[in-house]
């Protein structure tokens, strides 16, 4: 939306500067009389009447061949098929932002000694390996989640790229392969993206997997994860779902327990001061205070289903043996249950391998869910890729949109639906352009490269409009078609070359990624500076062709001659 209101402002004030202060100051700063040639243009001026002249003789030689343009267009379109589907689609390339976030997930059940054992032990492999590296903050258990205490991230910064000779995304394709020797740990490296409605990040592909109940995930989901781990697409997987978290069900036997003089209540409290740990209070040291909790030690506490060392009072205070009035199950059930869209759900997430898209990702996914859910399931995304999704559709309807607001006010300046239609044919060869120069500079179909796409449309179709708008100025002046749109074509060269080459040039440097963290939009460049070359070699030939086989004449309507004649008196 920014991008629009700025192009759109500078439009309108550059509109508005050249119908009112640039007349003005051709009167104040021209000189009358003969112009003194400079030496830059007396050197310069016999190659563009080479120019003129050569291009003049082989427009009257493609005249003759006119049918040429439809093989010329159909080719276009060809080739837009092609290098669309050749390309790889994202919604933005990543920055090189100096700085990542590794994020592990122990096994289902750890403890926190456990966990932070494992984080201590992957911080010194990214102090070891990542030279660049100039700091690292670890933290375990940070609290996201029902079972945090199994959980933990390191965020690593980076120096800046001119003093590292590795670039960040080398870094994190390296730290994914090494952290794969930890199998008892899920470790995924995440970089932030570019453009993200999710600000705290995650894998790029988040695939929602949606069923009528709990028991259909239960059953599918593991051969889902399976197909996902084998997939070579994707480097890393995991899914939010878990159903391996450990449990310990506890049943009372009241009828024992109350002819022992044993409560509930008893029982409940005894298990929680053993397991769990109760607060007793506080004392002061140091000026610090601190809490006194009662609990087992930690070599107890991890056999809780030994209950002969746990002890109960009954109501004559005697100790009873805990496992006279309890017995004990051991499951494992999900540490928590998701929904969306009013579904139980789980969110499938996955990083890309080296060489893959998004798009390449979701479709990925899609194939899988062809092979494994049934029609009961329903699917959706998240995060990065439901970001990719939204702003492809967006980016369909701006195109749309744009070219028909364009064909609407050439139409009513024109006073002809021909004239726009063959000035609108400038788009697929531009396209074509763009696109062929995304696949042969190794650039991706992302948000900003779609932006540079929409923009290219009224750029070249100012092309057509340079050479159709004379030639029927000429044609109302009583020239032959056929000699119209030769002269209007001849005589509009210069102008569609020093404006194309300025809108090239302007470009250049977005597609030379001159700039910090400007990777990100060199696709917008390619696109503007090979869209505009390209367009800028087949427009001089395909729309003067164009015109001369479908441009009609004026009608004439005598009864609306009286209009003409006031608007004469009123000049």
């Amino acid at each position: 939306r920014e991008f629009g209101v700025v192009i759109g402002a500078a439009v309108l004030i550059s509109a508005f500067v050249s119908l009112t202060l640039t007349p003005m100051l051709n009167a104040y700063l021209m000189k009358g009389g003969e112009q003194k040639k400079s030496k830059f243009y007396i050197r310069t001026e016999p190659y563009f009447q080479k120019l003129n002249s050569g291009y003049a003789s082989s427009l009257s030689s493609f005249m003759k061949k006119k049918w040429l343009s439809f093989p010329i267009l159909i080719a276009c379109f060809g080739l837009i098929y092609l290098f669309f589907n050749l390309l790889q689609k994202e919604t933005a390339p990543y920055d090189d932002r100096s700085g990542f976030v590794l994020r592990m997930t122990t096994p289902e059940g750890s403890s926190y000694e456990y966990t932070d054992r494992f984080m201590q032990e992957v911080s010194k492999l990214v102090d070891d390996s990542i030279p660049g590296k100039k700091v690292a903050l670890v933290i375990t258990s940070p609290g996201y989640g029902s079972s945090s205490v199994n959980s933990g991230f390191i965020r690593v910064s980076l120096v800046q790229p001119n003093e590292r000779t590795d670039s960040q995304k080398e870094i994190t394709e390296k730290l994914t392969k090494w952290t794969k020797q930890y199998p008892d740990a899920k470790t995924s490296v995440i970089e932030q993206p570019t453009i993200a409605v999710n600000r705290r990040g995650g894998l790029p592909i988040q695939y929602i997997i949606q069923a009528p109940n709990f028991k259909k995930l239960e059953e599918k989901i593991p051969l889902f994860m399976d197909e996902v781990a084998q997939n070579p697409t994707f480097a890393v997987s995991d899914v939010n779902l878990k159903f391996n978290k450990p449990e310990v069900n506890v049943t009372i036997d009241r009828e024992k327990a109350e002819s022992l003089g044993i409560s509930v209540i008893d029982i409940a409290q005894t298990l929680q001061l053993s397991l769990s740990g109760q607060r007793f209070g506080y004392f002061m040291r140091n000026g610090k205070q601190y809490q006194v909790i009662g609990q087992f030690d930690q070599e107890d506490r991890s056999k809780p289903l030994d209950l002969t060392s746990m002890f109960v009072k009954n109501n004559m205070g005697q100790l009873i043996q805990m496992d006279n009035v309890v017995s004990i199950e051991e499951k494992s059930n999900p540490p928590q249950l998701y929904h969306n869209n009013r579904y139980m759900a789980a969110t499938v997430s996955a990083g890309l391998a080296p060489g893959k898209s998004i798009s390449d990702g979701i479709d990925a996914m899609n194939e899988i869910k062809a092979k494994v859910l049934d029609d009961t399931f329903t699917t959706d995304l998240a995060g990065e890729s439901r970001d990719f999704v939204e702003s492809s559709s967006n980016t369909a309807f701006a195109f749309g949109l744009a070219l028909l607001l364009i064909f609407l006010i050439l139409a009513a300046q024109f006073e002809s639906f021909i004239d726009p239609f063959i000035i609108i044919l400038t788009v697929p060869m531009a396209v074509a352009g763009a696109l062929f120069s995304l696949w042969l500079f190794d650039q991706t179909w992302n948000i900003f490269s779609q932006i540079g796409t929409v923009m290219l449309i009224g750029l070249v179709t100012k092309n057509g409009i340079l050479i159709v708008e004379f030639a029927n100025q000429l044609r109302e002046q009583g020239k032959p078609k056929l000699e119209a749109i030769l002269e209007a074509s001849e005589a509009r060269l210069r102008p569609i070359l020093m404006t194309s080459l300025a809108i090239s040039l302007g470009a250049l440097p977005i597609a030379l990624s001159l700039g910090a963290a400007s990777t990100s939009r060199i696709g917008m460049g390619v696109v503007i500076v090979g869209g505009t070359i390209f367009s800028l070699v087949l427009t001089l030939f395909v729309i003067p062709a164009m015109y001369l086989m479908w441009s009609k004449a004026r009608k004439h309507y005598p009864e609306f001659d009286h209009i003409e004649e006031y608007e004469k008196e009123v000049r």
